[in-house]
């Protein structure tokens, strides 16, 4: 099952959206659609939807925060079956004013507390550049990445920080 969240961070409904998923144990892949031009382009190209949020799950498409919607679709289906690093990511070469110039990599918007991003030392402005040894050019190729890796496996991840290259290591 894939889940994808995507808002901006003043919609008070994306928020809501997002401690759902959260509270009911869904990994999720959210796009900050204010900052990422091709995440918003395809949000409109999948929902028709300029607003948020937009969800979407596997090949379903939820317009607004629509509980009893996604409650619909969530029934049934095992939850954390994909591990998550519990971070917003948007490709670097999106990210205008960058301090980092990079060509490729996954920049780090948001790291939620208690989840293996936040265990990894990540914050607000690293850009992810390779996980487990594996070369990270954008955001889409992390997600992926991190889809394949077993749930409670080690997870070793390169980052830079204002020009400062760093490691961080942790378990799903």
């Amino acid at each position: 099952m894939k889940v994808t969240l995507y808002s901006t961070p003043t919609c008070p409904y994306c928020h809501q959206a997002a401690r759902f998923l959260r509270e009911k144990g869904v990994d999720f892949v959210e796009y900050d659609v204010s900052l990422d031009k091709s995440a918003a382009n395809e949000m409109v190209r999948k929902s028709g939807q300029m607003g948020v949020p937009v969800i979407t799950i596997d090949d379903q498409v939820i317009i607004g925060f629509d509980q009893p919607r996604l409650n619909q679709l969530l029934k049934g289906v095992k939850q954390n079956g994909t591990p998550s690093l519990g971070i917003r990511i948007i490709d670097v070469t999106k990210v205008a004013g960058s301090e980092d110039v990079h060509s490729h990599g996954a920049y780090v918007d948001r790291v939620t507390a208690g989840r293996p991003g936040e265990r990894l030392g990540l914050r607000h402005g690293d850009i992810i550049t390779s996980i487990n040894h594996h070369a990270v050019r954008n955001s889409d190729e992390l997600a992926k990445i991190v889809s394949t890796l077993p749930r409670g496996s080690s997870v070793t991840v390169d980052f830079i920080r204002k020009s400062n290259p760093r490691r961080g290591e942790t378990c799903l």
